[in-house]
């Protein structure tokens, strides 16, 4: 393994790696080059733990693992233990494609009103900033099944889990991103009222880290060193998971020792679509992600690319109109699947589908307050968060995104063992009707209950062509995820743009409700006005999504991409 120092001095100067090469017609962005394996992720010492892993005979699970340890570290407003997330796995020999769910979970004493105030009406104090937004924390026990599960059998739990332990305990390089974060008002409030964030971030009298300084986090690596030796029962079991309860109900949660004792993370089949000649293999529920990207592609399959460009105000409207749909049905029909019952094959049917496109008016907007989830039409069935994907040598493909939702969580860490915990709770509709933090409406279907999953828009997701992986990719953004993957994939696809520039463009989003275009700066204007005339009403904000994606070419050659979008991240490769 590499020593601490050696991580330290590799990510002060880090090696990128692209090739030299000449840009086709309409591209404006050049990818990363890797003959055999790549890691991408939103942090680039992070990447450079998950090709050592890759370099030392792992295989992606393994570095996978390492990956989402090492970022718990290294990006700790959204990377973690504290939270939970998604993987999906492709693995080449078998043709197994597998998702793991490891979603945070309500704990038992959790009930539908616990968000409300006196008045009856939703209290975003409550499922945002107390104890009562936090989940029964998932990233332990997930990772440590796909390790156990998916990982080369090359390589112990303790030697993944080494490079974040060495990050932890010696130190790690302050980016200038992390460095920025900790003095945001809002972060630096929450963060250093509470004592264990106070001292993981703001050691020095109250003042966070400089870039470049080297941060050392002792806790944590004591945390990690146990997880490592006695694996996940150190984290739900003991003096960790006794810090978790205490913060938690210290902060008006309603957590218990046996709500940790008791989590489990799910093995689940992934939702399968097909599109263009390409397989598509993505998050089930509790997860929309999958459904919605399946569902809404298959709207646009038919679509006559060709005429379409890239962002043209055609073919933002076929998108718009399609997304309108799928977001309808997301509030009605999405909740998690060991609770409520989830229309997956018919949301995601080509027949559905079809129904949908034939009410797509092809020059005007359709008002969304006209578009309304109808189970009668569906045919009968026979802030914060980061992503990361990996290719090694073999083939196999891990995509992997997980969360402790708002930036830096809740807040608030488990005393004393290192870590933040999330908000993740807030994903629960906590009023049927009533937009969350993110605008998304939910319905009964994703009602607070104990032991139930909250809805996630996290759409971790892996295109197979001839049974091969050709692209890999994911993204953070609360409700943009989604369209984020959506437009990466049409656009290295379709739109034909090598993976860099796929990433790049600027993009675009419609939730059904609020009911506008939400487009990011680099849309041209006469775009818009052209929007307009069809009835839109175009709001241009900022930035969405931080897609970290790899593409494969027909050769096996691989081609990778981090979003230009947050700084900082590292596509990386042999």
């Amino acid at each position: 393994m590499l020593r601490a120092a050696t991580l330290v001095a590799l990510c002060v100067s880090v090696p990128f790696r692209a090739d030299a090469q000449i840009l086709t017609q309409g591209e404006r962005f050049a990818p990363v080059h890797a003959e055999k394996q790549m890691v991408v992720s939103q942090e680039a010492q992070a990447s450079e733990v998950g090709l050592t892993i890759l370099r030392e005979g792992g295989n992606a699970v393994d570095a996978a693992v390492a990956v989402g340890f090492a970022l718990a570290v290294t990006l700790p407003r959204a990377g973690n233990i504290g939270g939970g997330g998604f993987m999906v796995v492709h693995m080449a020999q078998s043709g197994e494609n597998a998702a793991i769910d490891y979603r945070e979970m309500a704990p038992v004493a959790a009930d539908r009103d616990m968000f409300l105030d006196e008045a009856g009406e939703a209290s975003s104090e409550k499922s945002r900033r107390s104890g009562l937004a936090v989940g029964v924390p998932g990233t332990v026990a997930g990772l440590l099944l796909a390790h156990e599960r998916y990982g080369s059998g090359k390589l112990t739990r303790t030697e993944v889990m080494a490079p974040a332990i060495a990050l932890a305990r010696d130190g790690f390089v302050v980016s200038p991103e992390l460095a920025a974060e900790l003095r945001i008002e809002d972060v630096r409030v929450r963060l250093a009222e509470d004592e264990e964030g106070r001292a993981l971030f703001y050691p020095n009298d109250g003042e966070p880290p400089a870039a470049g300084d080297v941060l050392t986090l002792p806790t944590l690596a004591a945390t990690l060193e146990a997880i490592a030796g006695n694996g996940p029962a150190a984290f739900y079991e003991g003096d960790v998971a006794k810090a978790i309860v205490d913060s938690v109900n210290g902060r008006g949660g309603r957590m218990s020792l046996e709500d940790l004792a008791a989590y489990e993370p799910i093995v689940r089949e992934p939702v399968m679509g097909t599109f263009k000649g390409y397989e598509v293999v993505s998050m089930p529920p509790p997860s929309s992600g999958g459904v919605h990207l399946v569902q809404i592609l298959n709207v646009l399959e038919p679509t006559h690319f060709g005429t379409f460009g890239l962002n043209s105000a055609d073919m933002i409207h076929a998108m718009a109109e399609a997304e309108k749909y799928a977001y309808a049905d997301r509030a009605v029909y999405l909740g998690d699947p060991d609770f409520v019952h989830v229309p997956v094959e018919a949301l995601i049917s080509k027949d559905y589908a079809a129904e949908i496109a034939a009410k797509i008016d092809p020059v005007k907007a359709t008002p969304s307050s006209e578009i309304a989830a109808n189970p009668a039409n569906l045919p009968v069935e026979s802030n914060e968060t980061t992503h990361y994907s990996i290719v090694d040598a073999e083939g196999n493909a891990v995509s992997n995104t997980y969360t402790l939702n708002f930036s830096f969580g809740v807040g608030f860490g488990a005393k004393g063992a290192g870590f933040l915990l999330n908000n993740e709770l807030d994903d629960f509709s906590a009023k049927p009707g009533v937009p969350n933090a993110y605008g998304l409406i939910g319905g009964e279907a994703n009602a607070v209950e104990p032991r139930k999953r909250p809805l996630s828009s996290m759409t971790p997701t892996i295109l197979l062509k001839d049974g091969k992986v050709s692209l890999v990719t994911g993204s953070p953004g609360g409700s943009r995820i989604i369209t984020t993957v959506l437009q990466v994939i049409l656009n290295a696809t379709v739109h034909e743009r090598n993976i860099a520039t796929a990433t790049a463009a600027p993009r675009v989003h419609h939730q059904w409700q609020p009911d506008y275009i939400r487009i990011e700066e680099g849309i041209s204007h006469d775009t818009i006005r052209l929007l307009e005339e069809k009835g839109y009403d175009v709001r241009i904000q900022p930035a969405m999504g931080a897609a970290q994606s790899i593409q494969v070419g027909p050769d096996g050659t691989l081609t990778g991409a981090s979003d230009p979008r947050r700084p900082g991240g590292l596509a990386i490769g042999d």
